[in-house]
């Protein structure tokens, strides 16, 4: 058995568990995630950067880990917090074990957590900061004075230092820039995979220089914090907005876009994140079941009185905005993450739809 650790949260609620993970004390905003898989996928999303993520699903750890089901080159998550933690594992593709490879990152993992509980409380309460501690005093205190999400670009803080190509360069495909506010690995493979050559900047490169370089579209990647804070993407939109090149944004990528035509965006109670989150398209009228994770919403109020503006999918649980469209630019944008990982394949026809609009 690991070590005793208290999962405690800003409003002194407290969880006790053992460590198997990395023995550290960690800090970060709570929030829950409802897959029944991909943990994986969800420990290396770099939308998670500064947060605790909490798995409703009861057992995590029982295939392992291996080395294709990354998102990202690193563990992104501040901690991890699970009912029960599997010490034994089986799948073809496994390489290791989940906390062995919480170990090599140094990431805080605690089980023995009532994660039914935590949920609840979360999502009467709100996402709020938490921590891992060993120590319970002053616990509460030192929540008080971490950072708070909201005002936070954490999205400086994943994105990329320098520009890269994603894979092989192929004769008579359009360029696009993918702009790196923490995108997944399985964005930028899907990309390619609809008949893009892909190049990824950093977030805060200006518009010209990729336009300069040959991109004929603009990529609007995911990525973590308040939306609000990423001025640079706002103002990347805009300028998108004067030069009318398509653009296509997930997730981060859609709320600055939300922010660059003129819209308002706002902190939600306790955020979407898992692989079941029902959205209707409003241009079809189907629903589409879908990968989320976000804790920032484009504010539909905000959006009244756009007349070029098109509101083209709402989530059924709530009542969100989950996509955009500009009536007469190149444009569009949806919340939701249709690269499915981890999740279904509903949505991937956004990838198509992006390909017809960059010659």
């Amino acid at each position: 058995m690991g070590r005793k650790a208290f999962l405690i949260l800003e409003d002194g609620t407290e969880f006790e568990g053992k460590i198997f993970g990395y023995e550290t004390e960690t800090t970060g905003e709570a929030v829950f995630n409802t897959s029944m898989s991909g943990y994986q996928e969800v420990l290396t999303d770099p939308s998670y950067c500064g947060q605790i993520v909490a798995m409703t699903y009861p057992m995590i750890g029982n295939y392992g880990v291996n080395s294709e089901d990354v998102e990202s080159d690193r563990i992104q998550v501040a901690g991890f917090v699970v009912k029960e933690y599997s010490r034994t594992y089986s799948n073809f593709r496994a390489t290791g074990s989940l906390a062995d490879y919480l170990k090599d990152g140094r990431i805080s993992a605690i089980e023995g957590i009532d994660t039914r509980k935590l949920t609840m409380y979360i999502r009467d309460k709100g996402a709020m900061r938490a921590g891992i501690f060993f120590d319970r005093k002053d616990a509460v205190e030192k929540l008080k004075a971490s950072p708070d999400m909201l005002g936070l670009d954490l999205a400086s803080k994943v994105s990329c230092r320098d520009k890269y190509s994603y894979g092989e360069k192929t004769p008579g495909s359009p360029e696009i820039a993918v702009f790196d506010f923490g995108v997944k690995t399985n964005i930028l493979r899907l990309l390619k995979s609809s008949g893009f050559n892909v190049t990824v900047y950093p977030g805060s490169t200006p518009l010209e220089v990729v336009l300069d370089e040959g991109a004929k579209g603009i990529f609007l990647s995911n990525g973590p914090g308040d939306p609000d804070a990423v001025e640079y993407g706002k103002k990347l939109v805009e300028d998108i907005i004067k030069k009318e090149v398509p653009c296509f944004g997930i997730c981060l990528g859609h709320q600055l876009m939300g922010l660059g035509l003129g819209g308002k965006t706002y902190k939600l109670k306790f955020g979407h994140r898992g692989g079941n989150q029902p959205v209707m398209n409003l241009r079809t009228n189907k629903v589409e079941i879908t990968s989320q994770n976000h804790g920032f919403s484009v504010d539909m109020e905000s959006l009244k009185g756009m007349s070029d503006i098109e509101v083209t999918h709402i989530n059924l649980n709530d009542k969100t905005v989950e996509g955009l469209r500009h009536k007469k630019l190149p444009m569009f944008s949806v919340q939701y993450h249709p690269e499915s990982a981890p999740g279904p394949n509903d949505s991937r026809y956004l990838f198509g739809e992006f390909r017809k609009l960059v010659s």
